[in-house]
């Protein structure tokens, strides 16, 4: 249901890979609301995903781009600005990736070449698609930023490996630069730490079945789905939220406020009961 919080407004979205992908519900419920958008992601993933069909589907260009490149990211502004015809009001970063990862190296035996590319591409490019509009001035008064992030940017969480320390810089980065495109343009930067979710890029994730349904059971109102992350995008990008700036925004269900939920704690206790020997002592847990 539309409630045209974005007419009139244009906006890039960076990151839409196929249905499953955040930036693709987003890209959707932007137009749905009102906007004109154009889509970008990189050579690669434009020919092998399938956001060729998305920008069929939303009447949008996609404009191919290495986001870890400022000139391609410069190019994606100017000629976003061509197509729409204007500044933009929106802007959505939903680029992350760790080879680390991918390989299946453990945090305390990264690739440390393959760190640096994790922390380009999932974090100094939010850096670089900031610095490019500013330079070219394209973004409109009262704009919004927004990226994604998660929790392990503040908590430790198991196999989620290199990419806590990209979320960590990422959300730094949205503080650090929307202090200076605040005050001097009244261009806003948000992050959004989301729950966990089933796209692409987070079933890479070592145990990411385990980890969303821990989060889910912990979660009093469960976890937050792509859809319900787009609605929440929406209102960021609306003039709903024209003074909210330099946030990192939790949208996790309430997750990162529990300490111990009944659910976990009812499960802790059945663990406990399951290693206990034949007198009752525990032998392990």
């Amino acid at each position: 249901m539309s409630n045209n919080l974005l007419t009139g407004k244009r906006g890039i979205v960076f990151g839409a890979l196929n249905e499953k992908s955040i930036a693709w519900k987003v890209a959707e419920r932007a137009v749905e609301e009102g906007a004109t958008i154009t889509l970008s992601n990189t050579p690669v993933a434009v020919r092998m995903g399938t956001v060729n069909a998305l920008s069929e589907k939303l009447n949008c260009e996609v404009i191919p781009a290495d986001a870890t490149s400022v000139e391609d990211l410069e190019n994606v502004f100017k000629r976003s600005m061509e197509v729409l015809g204007g500044k933009i009001d929106f802007v959505l970063h939903s680029i992350g990736m760790s080879p680390n990862v991918r390989k299946h190296r453990t945090y305390d035996d990264l690739d440390y070449n393959m760190l640096s590319t994790t922390l380009d591409v999932s974090a100094v490019s939010f850096h670089k698609m900031i610095q490019s509009a500013k330079k070219l001035d394209a973004i409109n008064e009262y704009g919004s930023i927004v990226a994604l992030t998660y929790v392990a940017a503040q908590r430790t969480f198991f196999g989620y490996n290199d990419m806590a320390d990209a979320k960590a810089l990422l959300e730094s980065i949205a503080r650090s630069f929307g202090y200076i495109y605040g005050r001097e343009h009244h261009v806003r930067i948000n992050t959004i730490s989301q729950s966990p979710t089933m796209t692409t890029a987070g079933q890479g994730v070592k145990g990411m079945n385990k980890l969303y349904d821990f989060a889910d059971r912990m979660s009093p109102l469960g976890n937050a789905t792509a859809d319900e992350c787009a609605d929440y995008c929406m209102v960021m990008f609306s003039d709903l939220t024209k003074k909210v700036t330099m946030q990192n925004l939790y949208h996790d269900g309430g997750f990162s406020n529990v300490g111990m939920s009944l659910r976990a704690m009812a499960t802790y206790e059945r663990g406990l009961d399951e290693y206990k020997d034949e007198n009752g002592k525990i032998i392990y847990g």
